[in-house]
């Protein structure tokens, strides 16, 4: 299984994870995928395959609604750079955008309907 590194913009924000080989993409339309336009992972990862490496003070987290998914950004230069699934409590989905060789404009991304979810 391929190792990933990935970092927000400034790279004070730093994770890698192990997945499948990364050939598509997910895009969400619930009302924060849709503003932050973000491309992730498309299968949720398992903690034990995403490892964080932040300097301190640097992870900042957003919650809204029922607070259970968790989106994690980089406070010094504002980077979304991955989340703590809802439907999956625990896994991740990186923001494929950090991700070091993943060239986001060239990937099929399929659509999940997070908008409509209840």
């Amino acid at each position: 299984m391929p190792h990933y590194t990935a970092s927000c913009h400034c790279g004070k924000t730093r994770f890698s994870f192990d997945c499948p080989p990364i050939t598509k993409g997910l895009r969400c339309n619930c009302s924060i995928c849709a503003r932050k336009g973000a491309m992730m992972s498309p299968e949720p990862i398992p903690p034990e395959l995403f490892r964080i490496d932040a300097e301190d003070a640097a992870l900042g987290l957003y919650q809204f609604g029922a607070g259970t998914a968790k989106h994690y950004f980089c406070k010094h230069c504002g980077i979304y750079t991955f989340h703590e699934t809802a439907r999956k409590i625990g896994h991740f989905r990186a923001n494929l955008g950090c991700v070091d060789g993943v060239d986001t404009f060239a990937l099929e991304a399929e659509v999940f309907d997070g908008k409509h979810l209840l």
